[in-house]
């Protein structure tokens, strides 16, 4: 008994699961593959940060300190074991009209309110939302960002120009398009030999190899921005604490709250379908929170769930806490100790891996069941899918659910229809199919022959299901019509809050032993007086 309440106090309290051992237990060949899958993504998550740091319109330590803090919090505290959080693209497009007119510290404040955002969401489980989110959606949410994680590697093969960037051309794109093909190849080649290592850090280790022993002249980390740096500070936001501050403010928070954790609960759902996990939804919410909370105190830019670097972890073998824990402090060792070093990796190496990441995560099977599937599924895969690369993910996803529920509601409208039959009394039938709510009210008056029906008639709900008010009212409005033309009309099958709530006076209800004991969506009465013979 004592433990069940523990575990239901701790359910309620989202208390996060802190277990660091595998389920088959710790052993050096898992430490191993927990570190190094820790170091594959750390070497990734350099050349993105800074990335979205310029995209951000913010200097590369900003993006680089994001990475580290909120790796590390959510490696921690985070819903699912193996998952990786950093900056990210989706949030840095939103932040960078904020920058552009109000400053930096006007993020680190957004990021503070957008943490705090994030952890009322998770105390309030909105978190288990996530779950409304049709499988269309879905997939159309890993191709788009698939297609979205292709495009962000063009960017390595622009070089500064007196233009602005321009196109590598000539020997430097062929030398480029040679590298990137042999690491993906190394990455495809390595697991079929030894497991010892993981593929992408073979494929970034070999290729870095021959590019520094040789001393070929191609984009290095280096080239983008120096990584150099020290231990990220306490900072308090350096904003005006008054109305004026938050009215701007606070639309960046909740839109970036909003994003953020929609991209970490889908990607959570993804993660968990491949390491056979599942829950721990608002426990992720209030990890996340955690995290962009002290980010904001910390100059970062704030993050999210990286689906990317999630699929780097899990593809080299990253399970436990550990190798996201590991990934953070490796990061944290680049900017510290290590930055020399890192600014001689090849840009090349680092597309190749997020090609082979782009080629996992895509849904190719979703191509080929395009055919097979209802028109709507294949339509919502193809319009969440273009609105994530052409808009973003948030947008996409809400998109996505709004167009799978009006044809979902639709589909059920169409379903209402009715069997009529004479009984030998003389009372005619109405054996009501299909669901009775908002979307099918209008057809469920229009089955009923008001002025033609004898005078007793009968309305069987027992193979249908009353769902809202709208409902409740259309049967209202068709009792009222037969009263009014002096019939007599018997409900039967309705559930108890049918009972209780509908109160028109003269409306016979009948009791029966198999009436529906499930509850409607609302809890109030139209009219007050109980009607049916109870």
């Amino acid at each position: 008994m004592k433990r069940a309440i523990k575990a239901s106090f701790a359910k309620r309290l989202a208390i996060p699961d802190l277990r660091w051992m595998p389920d088959e237990g710790f052993t050096l060949s898992r430490l191993r593959i927990e570190v190094l899958s820790g170091l594959t993504v750390a070497l990734a998550l350099v050349p993105e940060a800074v990335a979205f740091a310029f995209v951000a319109g913010v200097h590369p330590l900003v993006g680089l300190y994001a990475a580290f803090i909120v790796g590390l919090i959510t490696a921690l505290f985070g819903g699912r074991p193996g998952m990786i959080s950093g900056a990210t693209g989706a949030l840095a497009v939103v932040m960078v009209a904020l920058v552009a007119q109000h400053g930096v510290e006007y993020l680190f404040a957004t990021v503070v309110l957008m943490g705090l955002i994030q952890i009322f969401a998770g105390i309030m489980q909105w978190g288990k939302f996530i779950r409304l989110v049709p499988h269309p959606v879905m997939l159309g949410f890993v191709n788009g960002l698939a297609i979205v994680i292709f495009l962000a590697q063009m960017s390595q093969f622009k070089v500064p120009g007196s233009d602005g960037a321009e196109w590598l051309s000539g020997g430097p794109l062929y030398m480029m398009l040679g590298l990137v093909a042999v690491t993906m190849a190394i990455i495809w080649f390595i697991p079929r030999v030894t497991r010892f290592i993981p593929a992408p850090l073979a494929g970034i280790g070999i290729v870095a190899a021959v590019v520094i022993g040789l001393g070929l002249d191609v984009p290095r980390v280096g080239d983008m921005a120096s990584i150099q740096g020290g231990l990220p500070t306490f900072h308090i936001p350096m904003v005006p604490l008054n109305w004026e501050t938050l009215q701007i403010i606070l639309p960046y928070s909740v839109i970036l709250a909003a994003i953020g954790l929609i991209e970490s609960l889908l990607t959570l759902n993804l993660v968990g379908d491949i390491t056979g996990k599942r829950g721990g939804a608002s426990q992720e919410c209030i990890a996340q929170g955690m995290a962009n909370t002290v980010t904001g105190f910390f100059g970062g830019m704030g993050g999210c769930a990286m689906i990317g670097q999630s699929m780097i972890n899990v593809k080299s073998g990253g399970r436990t806490r550990l190798a996201a824990i590991a990934a953070a402090l490796f990061l944290l060792s680049f900017i510290l100790f290590a930055a020399p070093m890192i600014e001689l990796i090849p840009l090349a190496a680092l597309v190749g891996v997020m090609f082979m990441v782009v080629i996992g995560t895509f849904a190719w099977n979703s191509l080929t069941i395009l055919r097979r599937v209802p028109r709507m599924d294949a339509f919502v895969i193809l319009l969440v899918t273009v609105v994530t690369v052409l808009e973003d993910l948030a947008v996409a996803v809400v998109v996505g659910v709004i167009v799978s529920a009006l044809a979902y509601a639709w589909n059920n409208a169409r379903r209402i229809h009715a069997n009529t039959d004479i009984r030998e009394d003389g009372a005619k039938v109405y054996r009501i199919q299909g669901p009775l709510f908002f979307g099918s009210s209008e057809g469920f008056a229009e089955l009923f022959d008001v002025e033609g029906d004898p005078e007793r008639v009968i309305i069987d709900f027992s193979n249908s299901r009353v769902v809202d008010q709208s409902a409740l009212q259309a049967i209202e409005a068709i009792a009222g019509k037969y009263e009014a033309e002096g019939k007599h009309i018997e409900l039967q099958h309705l559930s108890r809050d049918c009972h209780r709530l509908l109160t028109k006076a003269g409306h016979l209800v009948v009791d029966s032993d198999d009436d529906p004991d499930y509850a409607l969506a609302v809890n109030y009465s139209v009219r007050t007086g109980i009607l049916g013979s109870h």
